[in-house]
């Protein structure tokens, strides 16, 4: 594994890089089974010029560099999955965004005009490495709930709280999917080699916040949930150093090729991953992976 931040005892072997420069670690590509790159800043914080550099930089200049690592190899690895985000599509409520017929752009409601400048960089960046006959997969993932990072802990927590109630309107879509089912459609695209492009990982059933937030009650066996509307999130998040974007963005977002070729989802729906994801005892094949995508901070797993 490339890691900015290597952890002595840490999981498996680290070979730390910066994430923006060649070095020794170039030579981790050569024979490589496949390149999987994680790497980016958290985007759970406020969008600051220095943040905004940051997280831009972060996924640009790892993507670059890579792939100039990649083109010197002289075996080079047949496979190179880089992150992405959902976030990409339009704001939706009207429809489901999928690779063939879903929409790419900013909408002034959602204020997402910088995330969108984000993810249509980063993939440019991917589609424009230099890598000759490498296979090359954009993935567009969607919110990843775990039980030990990421959101999912987050939305627990204000549910036990009693603060579990709609955001905003409750209107916007929700894209999620279990972090089993991230981990075994990675796995999944690494084993079909006619999977190139951009690809969303998104279980099929994106759902409304105001769903999605009665199915959290539900499950934790909290009755009732105070809502919170924009101005108070738009406190909340100032409070919290983030911003309102993340909650409020409707992103309606399903898994159009995953489907098409084949792929099961082993939680296809809301229901089956909280009752997992609350009520399992244990641990599963995913639970190293429980956070948010894009806040991987620097990984790139090599096989």
């Amino acid at each position: 594994m490339l890691t900015r931040r290597p952890v002595p005892g840490g999981i498996g072997r680290q070979v730390s890089w910066d994430g923006r420069s060649l070095g020794a670690w170039s030579a981790e590509l050569e024979d490589a089974g496949a390149v999987i790159n994680l790497a980016g800043r958290s985007v759970d914080c406020r969008y600051t010029a220095r943040n905004r550099r940051l997280i831009l930089e972060s996924r640009i200049e790892s993507t670059r560099v890579l792939g100039e690592a990649i083109a010197a190899c002289q075996r080079p690895p047949p496979v190179w999955l880089n992150a992405s985000t959902a976030t990409i599509y339009r704001h939706s409520f009207d429809r489901p965004m999928d690779e063939a017929t879903g929409e790419i752009g900013a909408t002034p409601e959602a204020r997402d005009a910088f995330s969108i400048e984000v993810a249509t960089a980063w993939e440019t960046a991917l589609d424009r490495a230099p890598t000759g006959p490498v296979r090359k997969v954009a993935l567009r993932a969607a919110m990843v709930l775990g039980r030990h990072g990421g959101v999912f802990p987050v939305l627990r927590r204000l549910v036990r709280f009693g603060l579990g109630g709609r955001m905003g309107t409750g209107r916007q879509y929700m894209s999620w999917i279990h972090a089993e089912d991230f981990c075994r459609a990675v796995t999944w695209i690494l084993d079909h080699p006619g999977i190139r492009g951009p690809i969303n990982l998104a279980a099929p059933e994106p759902v409304p916040n105001a769903t999605f937030m009665a199915a959290m009650r539900r499950h934790c066996g909290v009755p009732v949930g105070l809502p919170a509307t924009r101005w108070m999130l738009e406190a909340g998040a100032l409070v919290l150093r983030t911003e309102t974007e993340l909650m409020l963005k409707s992103r309606r977002v399903v898994p159009g090729r995953l489907l098409t070729e084949g792929f099961r989802f082993r939680f296809p729906s809301l229901d089956s991953a909280l009752d997992d994801l609350v009520h399992r005892k244990g641990g599963r094949t995913g639970e190293n992976l429980d956070t948010d995508f894009t806040d991987s901070h620097g990984e790139t797993p090599v096989s």
